[in-house]
């Protein structure tokens, strides 16, 4: 891989790594509140695991299994 593709996926890591990061927070502040929607959580929740599944692949481009 050419390292302005690399370049490119790790920055696409860290912005995907503070999504996750930022909508847990909301997840989380909209259940302490008691006022949460339970439709507006799912979706929530939906787009966190979304963006967990796109993290393990980005990170599996990254560094890919050595088989030894």
């Amino acid at each position: 891989m050419e390292s302005e593709d690399i370049r490119e996926l790790r920055t696409t890591l860290t912005r995907r790594k503070q999504e996750h990061r930022d909508l847990d927070s909301a997840i989380n502040a909209l259940e302490e509140s008691g006022r949460a929607d339970a439709l507006q959580l799912k979706r929530l929740k939906k787009k966190k695991l979304f963006l967990k599944d796109e993290i393990s692949r980005i990170e599996d481009q990254l560094l890919p299994d050595i088989i030894a």
